[in-house]
C-alpha cells in the first residue's frame, strides 16, 4: 500500500511509519512543519500530486492543559485539520484513518465506555477532538475514526512514556489513585492503525490495550513490579490535588463492539505490552 502519515515527529506516526515500512508498504511521511493540515489549500494541493491507498493521520494538538487557552490552535489541528484530510482523501477516493481520544467522555462511566455511549467532552481538547469526528464525518463517509487513550511508547514524552525513566533515576512520582483509564502501547496501536486502514471499513472504533483498565498508580505499580523498582518512589495522589487547567475524565477507559466482530483480533493485554515496552527501554 502507498499510505500518508501526518504528524511525522509524533509518537504514534514514528511506529506507525516503522511499523508499516516493516510490511513493505510505501511509506510518506510528512511533519507539520512540511504539511500543515489546517491549511486547507496547502492540503489540497499537496494531494493534488498524490496518490494513496489510505491516508493515517497522526497529526493532533495533544496539550490539555495548553488546550485552555490555545483553543483556537487546537481547534486548527484537530477539527479542522482533520476535515481537510477527509475532504482531500475523498477527493482521490482513498482510505482515510484519524485519531480521536477517550477524552470525548466525561468519565460519568465507572466501567468501559462503547461506540454506544454518548460522548460528551468537559475541555478543550475533548471538544477540540469530537469536533473533529463529527466534521470528518460529515466530510467523507469512507472515514475510520480511531478513539485512543493512555497512549505510551518510544520517544514519548508524556508522563507514561517517561514514569520508567524517572523511576530508574530514583525521582519519586506522585502517582494518581482516582484516574481510570485502558493504556495503549503505541508499537500496538499503530499494528491496529494499518489493520483498519487495510479493512477500509469505516466506523468509528475503540482501539486500546486490552485487559481491566488501570489507574495511573496501578500501572506505576506494574512498573514497578516488572523492573523491580522501589514502590516507596510513589507518593499516593488525587487527581484533585494537582489542580490541573483542564478538566480530564475520571474515568475513560474504553472497550470496542466491533472489532473482533470484523475479524481483527483481540488487542494485546495492557501488561505484556507495558513488559514488552519496558525490556526494548
Amino acid at each position: 500500500m502507498k499510505i500518508l502519515i501526518t504528524g511525522a515527529n509524533g509518537m504514534v506516526a514514528r511506529a506507525t511509519i516503522e511499523h508499516c515500512r516493516n510490511l513493505g508498504d510505501q511509506v510518506v511521511s510528512k511533519t507539520r512543519q512540511e504539511l500543515d493540515i489546517a491549511d486547507q489549500t496547502t492540503v489540497f494541493e499537496f494531494f493534488e500530486n498524490e496518490k494513496f491507498d489510505a491516508v493515517i493521520n497522526c497529526a493532533a494538538y495533544t496539550n490539555v492543559d495548553g488546550a485552555e487557552t490555545e483553543i483556537e490552535k487546537c481547534y486548527a489541528a484537530n477539527a479542522a485539520g482533520a476535515e481537510n484530510l477527509a475532504l482531500a482523501s475523498k477527493k482521490i477516493n482513498c482510505a482515510f484513518v484519524t485519531i480521536s481520544t477517550d477524552y470525548v467522555f466525561d468519565g460519568a462511566n465507572s466501567g468501559f465506555y462503547t461506540q454506544r455511549d454518548t460522548p460528551n467532552p468537559q475541555g478543550v481538547y475533548g471538544k477540540s477532538k469530537l469536533a473533529g469526528e463529527i466534521k470528518v464525518r460529515d466530510a467523507y463517509a469512507r472515514s475510520i475514526i480511531v478513539r485512543s487513550g493512555w497512549i505510551y511508547g518510544a520517544g514519548g514524552t508524556n508522563f507514561l512514556s517517561i514514569m520508567h525513566k524517572l523511576l530508574a533515576d530514583g525521582k519519586k512520582i506522585k502517582a494518581i489513585e482516582d484516574s481510570y483509564g485502558t493504556p495503549t502501547f503505541a508499537g500496538d496501536l499503530a499494528v491496529r492503525l494499518r489493520e483498519l486502514a487495510e479493512l477500509d471499513l469505516p466506523s468509528i472504533y475503540h482501539v486500546t490495550n486490552s485487559g481491566d483498565g488501570t489507574s495511573y498508580a496501578g500501572f506505576a505499580r506494574e512498573l514497578c513490579r516488572i523492573k523491580n523498582f522501589d514502590t516507596e518512589l510513589l507518593e499516593s495522589s488525587s487527581a484533585h490535588d494537582l489542580k490541573r487547567p483542564a478538566p480530564r475524565p475520571s474515568s475513560s477507559k474504553l472497550a470496542c463492539l466491533f472489532s473482533e466482530k470484523f475479524g481483527l483480533l483481540a488487542m494485546p493485554e495492557w501488561k505484556k505490552s507495558l513488559a514488552d515496552f519496558l525490556e526494548q527501554n
